[in-house]
């Protein structure tokens, strides 16, 4: 019984010391509780935590939160939801402030929700509220997949593709919906400065270290951007000095010896003047041929690249930007043995570019009270260079000058006028330049043309969920005279902006150099032929685009992009590659082409740091002429692009897993023997990263490019046909003048790179670090 009674005493002694204990332990810690919201919108499932802790919590579904047992002291806590920024604001418990009440307004994110957007209407728009469907691509998009140039950059983005147009020096275009490059217009900041000349070549001189966001348009642009918008727009714009670092550095290499290089600083003058300046070094200088085909497999470059760009604060927040860039490339691709002694000699082949470019362009907003800005731009592009033993030297000037009108009429109607010009200048020593007097002898005669043009666009607000925007351009081509382009654009959105219909209707208009657009023209042994003077190209187009964006309750975000288009062009210019082997021949097409197609994009993006966006496109490229359809070269019916990542948040480290799909194409052969291969298989490039944050400041990635190593030579018993004999020489030519089966040569082929669909680089290891730092 004494016994039983001490147990008693001594636990309640032992709970009244627990207690004890608890109370103390208790006075020691405190908790914070609130709301979270956006725009008087609660947010479910929003995140919130204290900083370097694992005391964290998620919102209800009246956007509430409360985290207990906080140990006094002071924290960063921290509040974050799908589709919004991110909050951090700074806390102190103590005895004097146990509980504390912290509310979060959160707001909207530009990456999933609401980004900005210019090159639909030519002004700033969310993207949600465009009438035209615009694609957004942020710099961390790229960072993905690191690339030295926007040219690679483009090989993840659904129904874009850089193709690469020579086994031997490596040029290429950006293909959108499989038209070739000549129909995309490339912008920088707005301006048409990646254009004629400059479409093979100056693509590979923007470093994507330089690049806020690329915004994509699929479809003709002509009503604003005038001729070379017939199948799409790439608007690249680049950083603002106020959002960049102030010394910023991403430098990586590759097992092949590629070396990119980027550096960046801004600075103040005074408070009302900020500058960025960048500078790109790209060097690779390794004679690599993995296909032991004679030729380099990769065109040996040197290439800088200068970027400045000026911001000055004015009165009433009105605009003046002044940006400036200057690239020198050296490059060369061909026989393993060639260097500069043999450049423009017939007995080692090589293709030697030098290319020279200077660029200046900015906005400035006059001083009135009317919204009136002052867009202009003007470069210039000079190339010397040399394919095998047949010259090309080029210049080529460009000014230009554009003048718009921003105008509200009450509420519902958005008004803009533009008067715009421009002038090109292009000289070179091919036929496209030349001119015959009464004795047939060619005289050099430089190409001028003026191309002066007005435009007006009105977008007409129905309600908040109607919108119509109605436009129309004239354009005058001192060469081809007058050229008319309408467009009309409608969008119809659910009262919550999550899902949104649009239909699209417009034509655009096209004059073609061939000499500066297709490098086929330049290289190997066929000979160029026009059979008629090349008419403007005009095409007709109508586009459909679905959006659905959605906030699950797991706070997962899921945005789905349906499009489907159809395209019709008339004066098609086409290069005929079938009739003779041995010829390139230009001319309008006796017909129509059509370009129709779907495409679906899926962004997902999971709570616990998972995102991919996967994206498939299904076309039908092809033309009619002189009643026999023919599908369109180089141009798959089936894609498919991928961009899957992973962040393990609490080490720092990220995984990025890229890649593509293409379908077969159909590829240029020589003649009926040809025994290289059609179509091309189905093939896929990936890609595989990992990326290590130490700070804020510091980060290194690396990985593998293309992890399956894949190559157009498989499946193939040669790509460059020829390559021992690039000049012919031991090629036997019948009266007609085709090449004739013979011993040496049993399928009776002369020299040929053009056969390209693919990258010839194969798998190879790459290793960078980023370093930005900010006040």
């Amino acid at each position: 019984m004494r016994n039983h009674r001490s147990f008693k005493i001594i636990l309640v002694q032992f709970l009244f010391f627990l207690s004890f204990l608890q109370v103390i332990y208790a006075q020691e810690k405190g908790s914070v509780q609130g709301v979270i919201t956006s725009n008087g919108t609660v947010l479910e499932f929003a995140v919130i935590g204290l900083k370097k802790t694992t005391n964290g919590t998620t919102s209800d579904g009246k956007g509430y939160y409360e985290l207990k047992n906080i140990p006094f002291g002071t924290y960063d806590i921290e509040a974050s939801c799908i589709g919004y920024e991110k909050q951090t604001k700074k806390i102190t418990l103590s005895a004097n402030q146990a509980q504390m009440i912290l509310a979060f307004d959160l707001k909207e994110s530009g990456t999933y929700l609401n980004e900005v957007v210019v090159s639909g209407t030519m002004k700033e728009v969310s993207k949600l509220e465009s009438p035209v469907s615009v694609e957004v691509y942020a710099a961390s998009f790229f960072k993905a997949n690191p690339n030295p140039t926007i040219f690679e950059a483009m090989q993840t983005i659904n129904g874009v593709r850089p193709q690469l147009n020579c086994n031997v020096c490596n040029t290429g275009n950006i293909k959108i919906n499989g038209l070739e490059g000549p129909y995309t217009m490339v912008l920088i900041d707005g301006m048409p400065l990646v254009s004629g000349l400059s479409t093979v070549y100056g693509l590979s001189g923007i470093p994507t270290s330089l690049i806020e966001r690329v915004e994509i348009v699929k479809g003709p642009a002509s009503t604003l951007y005038g001729s070379e918008a017939v199948g799409g727009l790439i608007n690249v714009i680049t950083k603002k000095p106020n959002h960049a670092p102030i010394i910023a550095a991403d430098i990586f290499s590759t097992s092949w010896g590629e070396v990119n290089t980027d550096l960046a600083t801004k600075f103040s003058l005074g408070k009302k003047v900020q500058s960025l300046l960048g500078v790109n070094y790209f060097n690779f200088q390794q004679r690599i041929d993995k296909n032991e085909d004679g030729f380099t497999d990769m065109t040996l470059q040197n290439r800088l690249s200068v970027f400045n760009k000026w911001t000055f604060e004015r009165k009433d927040n009105r605009v003046f930007t002044l940006a400036g860039r200057y690239v020198h490339e050296s490059r060369w691709g061909g026989d393993m043995r060639w260097n500069e002694q043999f450049r423009g000699g017939d007995s080692i082949y090589g293709e030697s570019i030098y290319t020279k470019r200077w660029e200046l362009f900015g906005v400035y907003q006059l001083p009135v009270k009317e919204k009136i800005l002052f867009q202009f731009s003007t470069n210039g592009h000079h190339q010397n260079s040399y394919y095998g033993n047949t010259p090309y030297f080029a210049d080529q000037k460009i000014l230009f000058g554009q003048l718009t009108w921003h105008k509200e009429l009450g509420r519902n109607n958005d008004l803009l006028f533009g008067l715009a010009t421009r002038y090109t200048f292009y000289d070179d020593n091919t036929p496209a330049t030349a001119t015959f007097d009464t004795l047939a002898t060619p005289k050099n005669k430089p190409s001028h043309i003026y191309l002066p043009g007005l435009f007006i666009q009105d977008e007409i607000k129905f309600n908040e969920s109607n919108k119509l925007l109605v436009g129309v351009r004239y354009d005058y081509n001192s060469i081809h005279g007058s050229i008319f382009s309408p467009r009309l654009n409608y969008k119809l959105s659910s009262r919550n902006k999550k899902n949104s219909f649009r239909v699209g209707l417009g034509n655009g208009y096209r004059v073609a150099n061939i000499f500066t657009e297709d490098h086929a023209a330049l290289t190997g042994a066929r000979t160029v032929v026009f059979l008629n003077n090349l008419k403007p190209e005009t095409s007709y187009n109508g586009n459909l685009n679905f959006v659905k964006k959605i906030e699950a309750k797991n706070n997962t975000f899921i945005s789905l992009d349906a499009s489907a288009w159809y395209t019709y062009f008339t004066n098609k210019i086409i290069a005929d590659y079938d009739s003779d082997p041995n010829k390139i021949i230009y001319d309008n097409l006796k017909g129509y082409a059509i370009s129709r197609g779907v495409s679906l994009n899926l962004d997902v993006a999971f709570n616990n740091g998972l995102t991919f966006l996967v994206g498939a496109t299904a076309m039908d490229v092809y033309q009619v002429n002189n009643s026999v359809r023919v599908l369109q070269l180089l141009t798959e019916r089936y894609s498919g692009v991928w961009t899957i990542g992973y962040t393990f948040k609490k080490i720092g480290l990220s995984v990025n897993y890229t890649g593509n799909l293409y379908g077969p194409m159909r590829l240029p052969l020589l003649n009926a023997l040809d025994p290289r291969s059609a179509f091309s298989p189905w093939w896929s490039i990936q890609n595989i990263q990992l990326t290590k944050t130490f700070n804020e400041r510091f980060e290194i990635y690396g990985g593998i490019k293309n992890l399956l190593n894949w190559t157009p030579t498989k499946g193939n018993p040669f790509i460059i046909a020829r390559s021992g004999d690039p000049f012919d020489k031991e090629v036997t030519f019948d009266a007609n003048g085709q090449a004739v089966p013979t011993s040496n040569n049993p399928y009776g082929l002369t020299f040929d790179p053009t056969y390209m669909y693919a990258p010839n680089q194969g798998i190879r290891a790459f290793l960078g670090l980023r370093y930005n730092f900010n006040k």
